[in-house]
């Protein structure tokens, strides 16, 4: 697959910079990033072409299917919104997956995923199902009145952290896989954030446990407490349940996005289901988490912004980690990168939605995107000189300054940027969304109903994810990270 037929645009100082969609990035003063996890493209937006009518959008077609054994695992829709396996998308899981371009394992590391873990009689055909717009009612709105992308890959044929590494550092640490689960998912990545400070430019991270910044960047592990918040101190909009008490003074994403106070740059983990101090569940979208939790975050999100006095100057960017081990048709293409013998190839496709007022409605773009263009985005609207070219001696007296910015490698220097989705002459108000807000109260309701008077269910088992969250957590709490600050 050539550069022109992905849409890439470089100069010879090797940057894609597209000059009229630099242009449109100042339109916006305020970009919000909500990364999700563990969904593909075509599991979570692949229905758009199936079944909505989106001729436009490269997602599923009949006749799409795995083999495994002698039988054939076709694409299907799924009757439940929880998986209760998580599928495999570790490194040799990838690789099992992808297959060389062919795309014909998902099944075969499914079906092996579960006998790893001894389950019995496993039916691996889950991953090769797919959600239609009842089950992902907000992607759909979303995807009608703004923008999405048919073409945003996974940084990392791997697993989680190599992939949030690249969104906040531009590379990894050297491998495609995590940590070992003997070792606390702490790494010492410079993330872009630190050219944020450098410029002046204000940030906030927002989350409901520790931010994952303090856990890829060590320059933020402790301290700065006024850069990170809770998302919410009284719990989504329609649930009002909390057990935990936060200083009245302390901001949070829902009541800054109401004031009109965000910050220039607003990064938001969801809920791993680690810490439920607010009444929400898992919403992360990682199995075994049930995808209408991860429908309500979304909608809160959206809702705050679409509410608030800085709609008409902002950009919200919602994508994924990595896939999950979930089906995705379309081949990951290789990738220009410092280390082209551990990260020369893109990941697996996720979804991707770009939500603005300066979005055209039920637009898609075909372009190549990663998570690095975020980052890429990012520094272009707020500090576009950080993106030239540094020489190896500038870049290794960089280096030597403790806490300095870093050159963030040649993955972010060749990304794509957003703004070539930011085409309207004038903002627009955000679309009626209220037919969303009722559904997500009646469904709130309907569980609190349900649960009235019965006991708390029994946990489920931790992910290898939860249980990376959890060993971070608990050593920086050990460094003198307070038990009540994100």
């Amino acid at each position: 697959m050539g550069a022109a037929a992905l849409g890439w645009l470089r100069t010879t100082g090797g940057v894609a910079v597209d000059e009229s969609g630099t242009a449109n990035l100042e339109k916006v003063d305020h970009i919000v990033v909500l990364m999700m996890e563990n969904r593909s493209f075509d599991h979570m937006l692949g229905y758009l072409s199936l079944e909505g009518g989106r001729s436009d959008v490269d997602g599923l077609r009949e006749g799409l299917a795995n083999e495994h054994q002698g039988r054939s695992y076709p694409v299907h829709h799924l009757a439940a919104t929880v998986i209760a396996e998580d599928p495999g998308h570790s490194a040799g899981s990838v690789d099992l997956q992808t297959g060389g371009g062919k795309m014909d394992g998902f099944v075969a590391s499914y079906a092996a995923t579960m006998e790893n873990l001894g389950v019995e009689n496993g039916d691996p055909a889950p991953v090769m199902g797919y959600y239609r717009a009842a089950d992902v009612p907000v992607y759909g709105h979303l995807a009608g009145e703004f923008a999405a992308s048919d073409r945003w890959f996974s940084s990392v044929p791997g697993a989680t952290w190599p992939n949030r590494l690249y969104a906040l550092c531009g590379r990894a640490a050297g491998s495609r896989d995590c940590h070992p689960r003997n070792l606390p998912p702490l790494y010492n990545q410079p993330s872009f954030v630190r050219r944020l400070d450098e410029h002046g430019v204000s940030w906030r991270w927002y989350s409901s446990d520790i931010g994952t910044l303090r856990m890829a960047d060590q320059l933020y592990c402790l301290g700065r407490h006024d850069r990170f918040a809770y998302f919410t101190k009284t719990g989504l909009p329609w649930k009002t349940r909390m057990n935990l008490r936060v200083r009245s003074e302390d901001p949070s994403f829902l009541e800054d996005a109401a004031r009109g106070t965000l910050p220039s740059v607003s990064w938001i983990d969801p809920n791993w289901g680690n810490f439920n101090p607010f009444g929400f569940e898992q919403n992360d979208d990682h199995p075994t988490a049930d995808i209408s939790d991860g429908q309500d975050l979304v909608l809160a999100v959206y809702h705050a912004l679409a509410t608030s006095p800085q709609w008409d100057k902002t950009l919200l960017v919602i994508f994924y980690d990595e896939h999950g081990g979930f089906f995705d048709h379309v081949p990951p293409p290789e990738a220009d990168d410092d280390d082209p013998e551990n990260f020369g190839r893109y990941g697996v496709r996720v979804p991707a939605l770009i939500v603005s007022p300066w979005a055209e409605p039920a637009s898609v773009s075909h372009t190549l995107f990663d998570h690095t263009s975020v980052i890429k985005t990012i520094l272009l609207r707020f500090c576009a000189a950080d993106l030239e070219h540094r020489d190896r001696r500038e870049r290794l007296s960089s280096w030597l300054r403790t806490g300095h910015p870093r050159y963030l490698g040649t993955r972010v220097a060749h990304a794509n940027d957003l703004g070539e989705l930011l085409t309207r002459r004038a903002p627009r108000p955000a679309p009626a969304h209220h037919g969303l807000i009722a559904a997500a109260a009646a469904r709130a309701a309907e569980q609190a109903q349900a649960a009235a008077g019965k006991p708390e269910p029994d946990p489920q088992p931790q992910t290898d994810w939860q249980k990376h969250i959890a060993t971070a957590t608990h050593l920086l709490r050990s460094r003198g990270h307070p038990v009540d600050r994100t």
